[in-house]
């Protein structure tokens, strides 16, 4: 489904979509709604529909509106994170006995929702190559797979999948394609334009922005599957409360000036590390030897804020890597301004270890910040100084 572009640019959009000035106060920052309920005209005379925050909150609603035009979609929901979101897609759309697709190097979170929980309600799963549309053809079941989820670009390995392709695809055979958009945001893709059913996001990352919330969203272009998402919503519970919502719009307001940086400072990056003697592969859609660069450069503005790449000495040295930077911290998540390394092996991974999307024990993952390139290039060349042989 192609949905209509609105006549605002992007950036436009990201500042007033769903925050008029406050009609009360005439408040131009949309204000936190911090109430658990709303006083009603009479029995079942609601004011704009409000009753109670878990169905409806006014600072959730700006936040949802806004998303919903950021990606091109009709229905926008926020959640209390992205993994609640997940959940709330695939047990919209999925029953036992169904069968979904997922990357062959899928979120550990993802892989260890669907292999893990939904798998105990009957729902099953096949772990595939995306980049590769002929398994993906075979892997898909008529009449039993009900969803293909992908990433792209995937976490850790920057992979990228053909969005329009997939969605061929899947429709053919009657199933749905989910985008996971987290990694480029909807200011670099916006894979409902490209012909996704859904578009999940941890609002924690690039959304938000400033590592200071936990949130997810979905934003769909049916509105009749966006129903039946808010049903779920409301019954599961697992919503955005109003601040965290209000942190999320607060970052939306600046995602795309943040992004320009976060793009100029991964490309320089990724370029010194290809360079770099410690180094062996760098995995950086931007890179033109990268195997999904033409599709990238197909359906992204731009080709994201992070950098993974592997230590020619091995494992020990990735780990000591990690350990040796200064102004990139060590921690999980990603999307903030400050710049981020780990090791996804261990860390934000480790869900997935023995499993067939395992990643690499060498590999290093970055979110590349906004600061000062140049800072960031000398903490990277001290911090693998010595590791070309493994020595610390």
């Amino acid at each position: 489904m192609h949905m209509e572009q609105p006549a605002e640019g992007f950036e436009t959009i990201a500042i007033h979509a769903g925050q008029e000035p406050d009609p009360v106060t005439g408040a131009v920052v949309t204000p936190i709604h911090q109430s658990s309920t709303f006083a009603q005209d009479g029995v079942g005379g609601l004011r704009s529909g409000y009753e109670y925050s878990r169905s409806a909150n006014p600072t959730r609603t700006a936040l949802e509106t806004c998303l919903a035009a950021l990606e091109r979609g009709t229905v926008g929901l926020a959640f209390s994170s992205g993994m609640a979101a997940a959940d709330a897609l695939l047990r919209t759309v999925c029953r036992p006995g169904d069968h979904v697709i997922i990357p062959a190097d899928a979120y550990g979170g993802t892989y260890r929702l669907i292999a893990r929980v939904l798998a105990d309600w009957g729902v099953d799963h096949t772990s595939i190559d995306l980049t590769d549309l002929d398994a993906v053809r075979v892997a898909i079941r008529p009449g039993t797979t009900r969803l293909v989820w992908c990433e792209t670009p995937t976490n850790p390995m920057l992979s990228i999948a053909d969005i329009v392709a997939l969605s061929s695809l899947a429709h053919d055979a009657g199933a749905l394609l989910t985008v996971d958009n987290t990694f480029a945001s909807p200011y670099l893709q916006q894979p409902l334009t490209l012909g996704a059913d859904a578009v999940v996001h941890s609002t924690t990352k690039y959304l938000g922005g400033h590592s200071d919330v936990v949130g997810g969203a979905l934003v769909v272009g049916d509105p009749d599957l966006g129903a039946r998402l808010r049903f779920l919503q409301n019954a599961a519970g697992a919503v955005a409360g109003p601040f965290d919502s209000w942190l999320v719009l607060r970052g939306v307001k600046t995602l795309p000036v943040r992004m320009d940086r976060h793009c100029d400072n991964a490309r320089r990056i990724a370029a010194e590390l290809a360079t770099h003697p410690a180094v062996g592969a760098v995995r950086y859609p931007g890179s033109t030897g990268h195997a999904g660069h033409d599709i990238a450069a197909k359906q992204m503005r731009d080709f994201g804020g992070m950098v993974s790449f592997t230590l020619r000495a091995g494992p020990q040295a990735a780990v000591a890597a990690c350990g040796r930077t200064r102004l990139f911290t060590l921690a999980e998540s990603l999307g903030g301004v400050e710049s981020l390394i780990e090791h996804p092996a261990s860390m934000t991974h480790a869900s997935v270890e023995g499993s067939p999307l395992a990643v690499p024990a060498d590999l290093v993952r970055l979110s590349v910040g906004i600061e000062s390139v140049d800072d960031l290039v000398a903490d990277l060349h001290q911090a693998l100084r010595g590791l070309s042989d493994g020595s610390a």
